[in-house]
């Protein structure tokens, strides 16, 4: 058995569309685009939790014309950056490449990641099947083991801290997460900690035609995993507030610019 743990950074600007006449291959709502990975990052390991391989691209995107200042800001990774990096399907081919290992097991940090890489993969109509569907969210088992509830999602950093890892490189880079992610699981894996069954279908669910409704301890994950900080009970409150309170339109004004 093989253990691949994985990370993504990535970037959505919807105001930089390549092309803003192109439809998803997935029947989502008009003007909605994935999130587009711009960097995956990974580390193998044996059934013994040894280190075997490592792998780390950066993305050159296709859907999005700019990066935006945020995410440049957290993740240091600019357009110039991207310019003469391989596309999303050679990456993705690299990728299954590295996995192609007897009995994987994808692991992550929250369920985020596992998603996107399927969005990314059905958007750019490669095959999502060809991915290892057995996983572990290594996320939920660090909080049990830090005498946390199993649905409080820590943020990566924190559980670092707390575990006392040594933190060697910066956060917020694909590899470098990727590892710090394996160091934490190594400190929380017990025989309990069993692989589960991952329907890929379901990272499209939330896609198809219906009503949507806000997916907020996804939202209050990523947000934890992007700041790496846990928010309290008023931050979440205050981020809830602020997303319907922007749903209402109450507050668009007119761009002068145009």
């Amino acid at each position: 058995m093989y253990y691949i743990v994985f990370d993504l950074e990535f970037n959505q600007d919807p105001d930089s569309l390549v092309d803003s006449s192109l439809k998803p291959e997935f029947p989502e709502k008009k003007g909605k685009y994935p999130f587009e990975i711009i960097q995956l990052g990974a580390v193998k390991l044996d059934v013994d939790f040894n280190r075997v391989g490592t792998f780390s691209r950066l993305v050159k995107p296709s859907i999005y014309s700019r990066i935006s200042e945020f995410v440049t800001e957290l993740t240091g990774i600019t357009n110039d950056s991207l310019d003469s990096e391989q596309t999303f399907s050679q990456v993705y081919k690299e990728f299954l490449e590295f996995v192609n290992e007897p009995e994987i097991v994808l692991c992550v940090w929250g369920m985020t990641d596992m998603k996107e890489l399927i969005r990314n993969a059905v958007y750019h109509k490669l095959d999502e099947k060809l991915l290892p569907n057995r996983y572990i969210n290594i996320q939920p088992q660090a909080s049990v083991h830090l005498g946390m509830p199993k649905k409080k999602p820590l943020g990566l950093k924190y559980c670092v801290e707390a575990l006392e890892i040594e933190v060697s490189y910066l956060f917020h880079d694909a590899l470098n997460d990727a590892l710090y992610t394996a160091e934490v699981f190594k400190k929380v894996y017990t025989a309990e900690v069993k692989p589960r069954r991952y329907d890929q279908a379901v990272a499209l669910k939330s896609i198809r035609p219906a009503k949507m409704t806000l997916d907020f301890p996804m939202l209050i994950s990523q947000l934890e995993k992007m700041f790496s900080k846990e928010m309290s009970t008023e931050e979440k409150e205050i981020i809830r507030l602020a997303y319907h309170m922007g749903k209402t339109g109450q507050f668009l004004k007119a761009d002068e610019t145009t």
